[in-house]
């Protein structure tokens, strides 16, 4: 967790270090952070260390509910389309599920830690309904991504289709492992946030060195020797 984390919190400062800072740049750099904050929070679910486990398993699941609204403004960003309607639909499902799970009481029923994934369990209805809508913005995210692709391709555009496919490499990058860990070893399913975030450092890295450097505008060099 603690590895994970300072690779994501790199990654981050590494992009606010080589990019001007647009709002694609800030996009990318607050997805790794919201990364690095839920491997953190794991971290003191498991140990116990700083604070108490219900309060980090809230900052946690805050954290990780940002992460699909984000991928979809993203996607708008990189391939440079008008964010709209459905763009601010996901942010006000994002803030109602983070005023939930920061305020509302006992919405975690228990917390455990297995050593490689930490299982948290929500209140009932509570997480079905919370990973049915970060699946769909998820999903929703790759078909755009997908039809776009298909756009840039057609028009030869080849700086944003590379960008835009680094960006759905990246989605399957931790879909694919974490649904077959789930299928090796069923036992996994309880704990998917965390699986899933585990392997999303691979997410993390494609974002920082393979689609930034397609999709932002680098610093001069001369002001970056400065």
């Amino acid at each position: 967790m603690i590895a994970t984390m300072v690779v994501e919190s790199a990654l981050a400062i590494y992009t606010v270090w080589r990019y001007k800072m647009t709002p694609l740049v800030r996009l990318a750099t607050l997805t790794l952070g919201m990364l690095a904050t839920f491997q953190l929070a794991e971290y003191f679910v498991c140990t116990g260390s700083v604070g108490h486990a219900e309060f980090w398993s809230r900052v946690g699941f805050s954290a990780i509910a940002t992460l699909p609204v984000l991928g979809l403004h993203l996607v708008h960003k990189v391939a440079e389309k008008p964010v709209g309607r459905l763009v601010t639909v996901a942010y006000a499902s994002m803030a109602a599920f983070i005023v939930f799970f920061m305020a509302f009481p006992a919405v975690f029923e228990n917390y455990q830690c297995t050593g490689n994934y930490v299982v948290f369990h929500l209140r009932p209805r509570a997480g079905g309904i919370f990973w049915v809508l970060y699946m769909a913005w998820i999903f929703t995210s790759i078909f755009l991504g997908a039809r776009w692709a298909n756009e840039f391709m057609q028009q030869n555009k080849s700086r944003k289709l590379n960008a835009i496919r680094g960006l759905l490499l990246g989605w399957m990058a931790f879909l694919i492992p974490t649904a077959i860990a789930n299928i090796v070893n069923p036992a996994t399913r309880t704990g998917i946030p965390s699986v899933m975030c585990g392997f999303a450092v691979l997410f993390a890295l494609i974002l920082a060195l393979y689609v930034m450097p397609r999709a932002a505008e680098a610093k001069a060099l001369t002001k970056l020797a400065k």
